[in-house]
């Protein structure tokens, strides 16, 4: 190990030891001493901004595929008014209402950006983990920008991760290389090496390093779950926020269980497809073209069962309690798969053959998939089935399971529609929650629909903005003049966000029940996986036992 680490130097330059001597024009811009080094951020509206921090370094090249290790500390002056490079990811879709325009990418990519209170002493903080379906995204998006979360008090951290086949790929050789004997979830590991960073350098920010709260939005979410449940991240944060979170069903390491192909089969699998011959084949490839062509060949990123970094499914997990026990703040959007209609079951032909389908895949729960997606809007039907599979039985789920173990757990309902986003059929669409939250919509990306600029829209942006706040500095969701948010309990209490907040109870009554079920007797059959086979899509459901009814 010892080894690799002193190879690894010349590899840093980039990120690392890059732009110490800053620039005349920076020379009254804010400078904090941490225990890396020195940093010279900007002023901006009453905060201290920080970009491009190194948080660790990732290994590169011919040492691709290992834990994140410390990144150097330099001597001088670090320039950090400036976002660091990308995780290497594929180049955006042009007129996705997603894409936006990105800085250069790197393998040389694990940096983080601060915003902070000029008089920030003991401040929560906030860590956001950008979403992106673990292949794509960077904490340099403009709808991320800290700025009105850190007006509320808040010390806001933004992360890069590894991503794709250089985040995520396990392989029988790395596992062999591995003390451990295990290999993937790189970006995951990326991902607790800046919380322990956090703990180690927020107070220079004046952040409190014991009231640390992290939160994402789609695979940012997943990441949270996955934090949630990992044994290595336990004690670096306090609160939790998992927005649009999935709780999907995750390959094991070597075993071939619920329909996954092992990870590590999974990347022997694209190794060979690639042409490559070797581990050290892979590690001399072109890291764009390897991102590139490996998901081109079937490469599927998601974290890995390896009793490790993560234990056991996300499900059991929960179910046992195992989960970090802290409040957690969990919801989903009306019209996620407006947006991500590549999740939606094709639309049969007719009334009949959708009941007749329904019938025939989930036998004794068919009238209540009925009652809850009945057959009268087939198009609306086709997006409600995949929302709830999985987003709105996730969130209910982590708020119901927080609860359990007696913690807080509140809900959210985002239903919230603009003119623009209406009008392209985009009403609650996934990830329209975002730029309220961080009060960004002057700086979505340049296909978004546009935000627009009335009392009323910025009304609910603050109020959004200071839930989520307070939630950060107190375990407990609050906003001036707004009603108050009762944590999930016994009531199934949730707050909906549609022209403003509106408190209710027992969301969409059956629905997180049904998906449960669904999930439990796949689970107990060993040989499916749940929430992306549904509705039209889905294999027949396993009959009910005395522990999946």
């Amino acid at each position: 190990m010892r080894a690799w680490k002193t190879s690894l130097a010349p590899a840093l330059s980039a990120l690392a030891l890059a732009a110490l001597t800053a620039a005349p024009a920076l020379a009254q811009s804010p400078v904090i001493k941490t225990p890396a080094g020195a940093l010279r951020g900007v002023e901006q509206d009453g905060l201290r901004v920080f970009k491009g921090v190194p948080y660790a370094a990732a290994p590169v090249g011919t040492l691709r595929w290992k834990p994140p290790v410390a990144a150097p500390a330099w001597s001088g002056v670090r320039d950090a008014s400036d976002f660091g490079p990308v995780c290497y990811q594929p180049k955006p879709r042009p007129g996705g209402i997603y894409s936006s325009t990105l800085k250069a990418m790197s393998e040389d990519c694990l940096s983080l950006n601060v915003w902070a209170p000029d008089a920030a002493k003991k401040a929560p903080v906030l860590v956001w983990i950008h979403g992106g379906s673990l292949i794509g995204g960077a904490s340099s998006e403009s709808m991320y920008d800290g700025t009105a979360l850190a007006k509320q008090g808040l010390v806001v951290v933004s992360i890069n991760y590894r991503l794709g086949v250089l985040g995520y790929m396990a392989h029988p050789e790395l596992s062999a290389e591995s003390p451990d004997h295990v290999s993937g979830n790189y970006g995951l590991l990326d991902q607790i090496a800046a919380l322990k960073w956090v703990k180690t350098n927020i107070a220079a920010f004046g952040g409190d390093p014991s009231n640390v709260t992290i939160a994402g939005e789609s695979a940012g979410g997943l990441s949270v779950m996955y934090l949630l449940a990992s044994p290595p991240a336990r004690g670096l944060f306090h609160k939790a926020i998992a927005q649009s979170a999935y709780m999907v069903s995750t390959p094991p390491l070597r075993e071939p269980k619920y329909g996954h192909v092992p990870a590590e089969t999974m990347g022997a699998l694209t190794a060979q497809k690639l042409g490559a011959k070797s581990l050290a084949d892979l590690r001399a490839m072109d890291p764009e073209a390897l991102t590139t062509q490996s998901l081109a060949v079937g490469f599927q990123t998601f974290g890995a069962i390896d009793g490790k970094v993560l234990p056991s499914q996300l499900v059991d997990a929960f179910d046992r309690g195992e989960q970090a026990h802290v409040p957690v703040l969990a919801g989903f959007n009306s019209g996620e798969i407006r947006s991500l209609r590549f999740l939606a079951p094709p639309p049969p032909a007719d009334a009949a053959t959708y009941e007749a389908e329904i019938r025939k895949r989930y036998g004794d729960k068919a009238d209540e998939f009925l009652r809850l997606y009945p057959s009268a809007d087939l198009a609306e039907a086709m997006l409600l089935i995949p929302r709830d599979a999985l987003y709105g039985w996730t969130a209910e789920r982590l708020a119901a399971k927080q609860t359990a173990i007696g913690r807080p757990g509140y809900l959210y309902y985002f239903d919230h529609g603009y003119p623009a986003a209406d009008a392209a059929g985009l009403h609650g669409f996934h990830a329209s929650e975002i730029p309220y939250v961080f009060g960004s919509m002057k700086t979505t990306p340049p296909a978004w629909p546009k935000n627009p600029d009335t009392p009323a829209e910025a009304k609910l942006s603050a109020a959004m903005t200071q839930y989520w706040a307070s939630f950060a500095r107190d375990g407990v969701p609050k906003a001036a003049g707004e009603p108050a948010w009762k944590p999930y309990g016994t009531e199934r209490a949730y707050m909906a966000f549609t022209d403003g907040p509106q408190p209710g109870v027992h969301l969409r009554p059956g629905m997180y029940e049904l998906n449960e079920t669904v999930m439990c007797r796949r689970r107990a059959q060993g040989d499916t996986p749940w929430n992306w086979n549904v509705g039209v899509l889905a294999p027949p459901l396993p009959a009910a036992s005395a522990q999946c009814r």
